[in-house]
Order: structure tokens, then C-alpha cells, then sequence
């Protein structure tokens, strides 16, 4: 575990039902005066948008709007938005959207002021010296955290590789998590966001760079999530569970930024670079198998994860370990999250590029952080392993 204590999040965090209505109050705030709106078509069908236009209009603050993010983020979305942010003279960045608007906007905010190609920054190659422009994150799924996390990942478009970049200043300089914006989330979209979430939290506990700190934020959100994602899913008018979620993503986000995420999340990017599955879906398809094969290196760290899940079981080290997997499974099964297969991907076609992903996926760093450290081989064989991955099936076994 790593002995470091070092922590970061948005200097501003406000969350609470109906605090989208502070946005032009931590607009002013910034010293901004002409924000460039970060979204995507559905944000804007859903009205979100024309009401951050007003809110902003009501604190005498201006906007232009950029509605081009249409998937997974890529370099494509991110040139169009610096285009209009400059074009229009703005001084500010609000996204507005789940995690693929908010990693817009935070390329955007370090391009505008750094320059060069956001694929110059990967691994540090470049730095962001320069302040980014002010950016506010208002987060419409409960599952990123995107809000909260100084990474971006953006898919470079010629070779459809993920680029995850993490800097400092890619941190967004306010967080604005309203649970009542979760509300019209898809019930798929929830499925798949919250274990997504989840994800974030258990490979921000079981990480090799792992602390006190975000120690005690990943289990917080678990907690969260094993009491209410499945009511969340249910039900999607309980305001109380979709509040409880917002607030678990945002604690994840703040756990996994710290500690880093492993080998879940180093898989799924070239799975959402070469075959375009949203990154939730991607890393929830994963969860239960890369679990399985991590268990035995982090058999302590997943017993108090189970003993969560099953907390009037009185179970051994290893018991409380598989009844974590097993939760993850049940749970994922129980959400309806589809496997690679049934998501529509070629078997052929996905069977080719293992040995692409498998370089993509150690090439990001992430599966380094992994309690057991996958060679490219066990990467490749997890990989067939997933296409087809029956977790309920392997439930009952």
C-alpha cells in the first residue's frame, strides 16, 4: 500500500438537490464572464441546457454552447469545442453531462491555455504549466466522478487508442453534484454507471497505491452502492436512492483519482476505443472476471468488501472474499448488464484485436496497480474469457 498521503480535489464541491442553481454563483466565483457550455444533444433535449443558459443569464454572465459530444470523448470533439471557445472569446468551461462532456471540457481547459495536441500530454510527456481555464463539472449520471478526478480519456481517432492523460490541472475547479439531474437517466444508463462506480471504488481499495485517505472514501461508496443501486434501478423516481448515488460516484471519483485505478479499467479502454462500448458498460462487463482472477492477491482487502455486502454473515477471510465476487456477479446479473457477445461485437472481430488491447491496456499503466500484475497472456485469455462471460451461470456453479 502506498505510504503517501498526498490528496486532491476541486477546491469548490457542491452537492445537494437543487444545486444546479448555483451555477452562476461559482461562475462568478471563477471571474468568469462568457462560459462555453459543454453538452451533448440529450442534455439538450432534456432542457438542461437552455436552463444553465438562463442561470448564467440571471448572474449577467454570457454563453456559447457546444454540443458535439456524441459518444465516447475523442480528439475530433475536443478540437471542435477549443474552436468555439476561442471563437468566442470564452473565459470559462462548464460540462454538462455524464463523463464524456466532463472529459471535454477538462482537455479543452488545459489546450486553451497550454496549446498543442491534448495526445502531447499522455504520460506526462507535456506538461500543463500554464493555468487551465476555469472549468465547473456538473455531472447528469451518477457513476464517473468524473467531477472529481484529475484524468481525462480521450480516444485518439487515427489509432483508436484511448489516451489516458492525468495531470493536476486537469482537476475541474468546482463540482456541481445535483441528484435531481440523475433523475432522467435510462434505466440501462443507471445500470451501468453505477457499476461503473463501483468499479471505481473497488480498484481505488484494492490498488497498490491505496491510503488512508481514499481508503476510507472507497468504502464509503460502497456502502452506498450495495445499499442502493439496485433500488436505484427499480425505481427510478426514488429520490433518495439516486441522491445516495450521486453521492457514491462522487466519493469514488475521489477515491480512484487518488489511488488509481487497475486492471479493470486498463482492459475496458481499447475495448471502448476499438468497439466503441461506453466506457460504464465496458467496465461493468469486466468487473466480475477480473475479480475473480485478482481475488488471490488481495484476498484481505476483498473480505471487508464482502463483509459489506453480507454483513450479519459471519464468514472467514477467503469466505468474505468470494462472497464479493459473488455479490458482483448476482448484482451485475441482476442489472441486466450484457455481455460482449450480446452487446452486438463480432466474435472474430474481437478475437483478432486481443493482442492490440492487451498492449493498450499495460501500454496505460493501470493494470500495474493491480494486486496480482497480469502478463499480456493472462490479459488476452481474460479477454475471451469476457466475451461471453455468464454471471449467473458461474453464480450457480
Amino acid at each position: 500500500m502506498n505510504t503517501s498521503k498526498g490528496f486532491l480535489t476541486p477546491p469548490s464541491i457542491v452537492y445537494l438537490q437543487g444545486a444546479f442553481q448555483q451555477v452562476g454563483k461559482q461562475a462568478l466565483n471563477l471571474k468568469g464572464s462568457k462560459a462555453l457550455i459543454i453538452s451533448d444533444a440529450i442534455m439538450d433535449k432534456l432542457g438542461y441546457v437552455d436552463e444553465c443558459r438562463k442561470l448564467l443569464q440571471n448572474d449577467g454572465i454570457e454563453s456559447a454552447i457546444y454540443l458535439g459530444v456524441a459518444s465516447e470523448p475523442t480528439d475530433d470533439f475536443v478540437a471542435e469545442a477549443l474552436r468555439i471557445f476561442e471563437g468566442e472569446r470564452c473565459d470559462l468551461i462548464i460540462s454538462l453531462g455524464g463523463g464524456s462532456c466532463i472529459d471535454t471540457a477538462k482537455a479543452v481547459s488545459i489546450l486553451a491555455t497550454n496549446g498543442g495536441y491534448i495526445g502531447d500530454y499522455m504520460g506526462g510527456r507535456k506538461l500543463a504549466d500554464q493555468r487551465p481555464v476555469p472549468h465547473i463539472a456538473i455531472p447528469t449520471t451518477a457513476g464517473t466522478g468524473a467531477e472529481a478526478t484529475d484524468v481525462t480519456v480521450i480516444t485518439n481517432s487515427t489509432t483508436q487508442v484511448k489516451m489516458m492523460i492525468k495531470q493536476p490541472a486537469l482537476m475541474p475547479d468546482a463540482a456541481i453534484v445535483d441528484p435531481m439531474l440523475t433523475l432522467s437517466t435510462p434505466d440501462k444508463v443507471t445500470a451501468a454507471t453505477g457499476v461503473d462506480a463501483l468499479s471505481h471504488a473497488v480498484e481505488a481499495y484494492i490498488s497498490r497505491k491505496a491510503h488512508p485517505m481514499t481508503d476510507m472514501l472507497a468504502l464509503s461508496a460502497i456502502r452506498l452502492i450495495a445499499a442502493n443501486l439496485q433500488r436505484a434501478y427499480d425505481n427510478p423516481e426514488d429520490v433518495e436512492a439516486k441522491e445516495a448515488m450521486s453521492l457514491a460516484a462522487l466519493q469514488a471519483g475521489m477515491a480512484f483519482s487518488n489511488a488509481s485505478v487497475c486492471l479493470v479499467h486498463g482492459m475496458s479502454r481499447p475495448i471502448g476505443a476499438l468497439f466503441h462500448v461506453p466506457h460504464g458498460f465496458s467496465n461493468a462487463m469486466l468487473l466480475p472476471a477480473v475479480l475473480e482472477y485478482s481475488k488471490v492477491a488481495c484476498v484481505d482487502r476483498l473480505s471487508d468488501i464482502g463483509r459489506i455486502f453480507s454483513p450479519d454473515e459471519d464468514m472467514t477471510n477467503e469466505q468474505a472474499a468470494e462472497r464479493t465476487v459473488q455479490a458482483v456477479k448476482e448484482l451485475c446479473h441482476s442489472l441486466n448488464i450484457p455481455n460482449l457477445k450480446e452487446w452486438g461485437i463480432d466474435e472474430e472481430e474481437f478475437m483478432n484485436a486481443r493482442e492490440k488491447m492487451a498492449k493498450d491496456a499495460l501500454d496505460s499503466g493501470s493494470p500495474s496497480n493491480n494486486p496480482k500484475v497480469p502478463t499480456s497472456e493472462e490479459i488476452i485469455e481474460l479477454y475471451q474469457i469476457v466475451y461471453n462471460y455468464q454471471a449467473v451461470e458461474r453464480v450457480n456453479q
